[in-house]
């Protein structure tokens, strides 16, 4: 697909987290200057105050919108359908919009987008590998014992990596305006078999318990994590974890012509980078 000319900067908003910060990355590598949209930004960004987003939004063309904290919370297409209109008004047409799969709030914030008559493109994401080794799961799998109340439930994991590839191809590429792309890794996994491939890479012992959601609650007040988090935390694992999500989908064959990346290439590297060591020097690559 063509590459469009950029002589202006994309907002890449949220771009200190997972996805936000790749992308930044590979839209540096192409030659194209980024706005980063967050609190700690100059101008600074703020979902929560409106009157920060005309400033992040001017001098650019295309943005691509991660939503904090999440979707699925309360009012979330409503903000989305508020920062697209300003887009608009504001000459930036080109939006992608990051979703999650199988939640209703996500969805109505899909619709809230589409209907923006911004140039859209939707990466409706399923859980990305870097769970295990970037904020959430980091400590768990540091301490050598990661207890999750999932069960069974299998997952098809995906690379962050591969996410914001796609974002990147719908922000800077023709062929993007008015797809939905729902990217998943080529495999179903359950979260056992994760952490297996985990502990097999890392060569030390990594070992995954199954608990009650109210054990999960419980662990999450012991770390001090607050009420908002805790319910969201509780929402992903008893509801967005119900098997509804267990199939694969082609979307980043369709966006990038090529498959998605396998856990297993991301377990042994991440492993190769001490990441999983108290003490990287420790690492058996090392």
């Amino acid at each position: 697909m063509k590459t469009q000319n950029f002589s202006s900067p994309v907002l890449v908003i949220g771009g200190t987290g997972k996805v936000g910060r790749r992308i930044a990355e590979q839209l540096k590598a192409r030659g194209i200057a980024v706005k980063i949209g967050a609190r700690s930004a100059t101008p600074s960004f703020d979902w929560e105050n409106r009157n920060t987003w005309s400033a992040a939004l001017d001098g650019v063309t295309a943005a691509y919108i991660s939503y904090y904290p999440d979707l699925a919370v309360p009012g979330a297409a409503e903000q989305i359908a508020a920062f697209a209109e300003l887009a608009v008004k504001k000459g930036v047409r080109r939006l992608v919009l990051l979703s999650g799969r199988g939640e209703e709030g996500a969805e109505r914030a899909e619709e809230a987008l589409k209907h923006s008559g911004a140039d859209w493109t939707i990466v409706r994401a399923a859980w990305f590998f870097q769970n295990f080794s970037e904020n959430f799961l980091i400590e768990p799998v540091l301490a050598g014992e990661v207890a999750l109340p999932v069960g069974q439930i299998l997952e098809p994991f995906i690379d962050a990596d591969d996410v914001a590839a796609v974002a990147v191809a719908a922000l800077t590429e023709d062929g993007h305006v008015g797809q939905l792309y729902e990217v998943t890794g080529p495999r179903l996994m359950r979260f056992a078999d994760a952490i297996a491939e985990i502990s097999s890479a890392a060569g030390r012992e990594i070992a995954f318990h199954e608990i009650s959601i109210g054990d999960f609650e419980a662990a999450l007040r012991t770390d001090g994590l607050d009420d908002g988090l805790i319910a969201l935390l509780k929402e992903l694992f008893e509801v967005l974890l119900d098997g509804r999500n267990a199939h694969l989908t082609n979307g980043v064959e369709r966006a990038l012509g090529r498959p998605p990346r396998d856990f297993a290439d991301y377990a042994r590297e991440t492993a190769a980078s001490g990441v999983w060591y108290a003490d990287p020097a420790l690492s058996k690559q090392g």
